[in-house]
């Protein structure tokens, strides 16, 4: 048993290893080519809303006998119009992408603040914490500049968020790797 957790440890730590190689890997591309990372984040959240806009539609057609069929399927076309926009002007959709990023940020680096604080005698607990403080300056940095730097901020922060992402996910990885095989 104690033997199947080891192996089990030892392969979880190893895709955290590698998850954390590819976000580094994104994050350095994304600042290498930030209009092209924002028009790519503004096209897939663009998809993201027109599938959902299907499933309200499809359900809404399902649940009719519940009496939301009205709502659910102004839903669903509010979702496909939004998406729709996205996707065949994504340059303008950047405003509002780098809008929502900045809430995202804010969101993310609040939430690996409090991590951070709760792991704090473990290994590597600071670089959640520089992580966190890096997010939350990103956030603001966006917000300050909204939304006359849509253009290439969010490509921009964003590889800057995933890069220190991938870094601190990294370290932690290989501390419990560390703690893993001394035990």
């Amino acid at each position: 048993m104690s033997t199947n957790l080891t192996a089990l440890g030892k392969q979880s730590i190893g895709w955290s290893i590698g998850i954390s190689v590819l976000l580094i890997l994104a994050g350095l591309l994304a600042i290498a080519l930030p209009l092209a990372a924002g028009i790519v984040l503004s096209a897939l959240f663009g998809w993201l809303l027109v599938l959902s806009g299907i499933g309200h539609v499809v359900f809404a057609f399902h649940t009719r006998s519940f009496g939301g069929l009205l709502w659910e399927l102004l839903l669903g076309i509010l979702y496909l119009c939004v998406g729709a926009y996205l996707l065949f002007y994504p340059v303008a959709g950047l405003a509002t992408v780098t809008f929502v990023l900045a809430i995202y940020l804010f969101v993310e680096g609040f939430l690996e603040l409090i991590l951070s604080f709760q792991i704090r005698p473990r290994h590597g607990w600071i670089w959640l914490l520089f992580d966190a403080i890096v997010t939350l300056i990103l956030a603001l940095l966006i917000w300050r500049s909204w939304p006359s730097n849509s253009a290439w901020v969010i490509g921009t922060l964003l590889g800057i968020s995933m890069l220190f992402s991938g870094i601190s996910r990294l370290i932690l990885s290989l501390g419990a790797r560390r703690v893993l095989q001394s035990a």
